[in-house]
């Protein structure tokens, strides 16, 4: 399930919705937690470039969610048969984001 219904234009930062502001700095990077507190991790799909998906550029709150949202919009869009040319990212503590899951070139 994903966090935010909206989808927006390509870009470096993924809009933050509201439950996840306060965890997300305003670069769309999540943020550094205050002495030490645990950070919800969110997870967004990236293009084979690694940038934030042109079409589902949205925020996760499970690698599952966002990998069956991968493979059901490439099943509909692209050649089902094809292995899936979208990747996974997720937040980290330190404001950056981790590849989980590399896309299929």
């Amino acid at each position: 399930m994903a966090v935010s219904e909206s989808k927006s234009s390509p870009s470096k930062s993924s809009p933050i919705p509201a439950p996840f502001r306060s965890q997300v700095s305003s670069q769309g990077s999540p943020a550094r937690p205050p002495g030490g507190a645990v950070v919800a991790r969110v997870y967004r799909l990236v293009d084979r470039q690694g940038n934030p998906h042109p079409v589902l550029d949205d925020l996760y709150d499970t690698l599952d969610a966002a990998w069956s949202e991968a493979q059901a919009w490439w099943a509909e869009h692209c050649c089902s048969g094809e292995p899936v040319e979208i990747g996974v990212e997720v937040s980290t503590s330190c404001g950056s984001w981790r590849t989980l899951r590399h896309p299929a070139v």
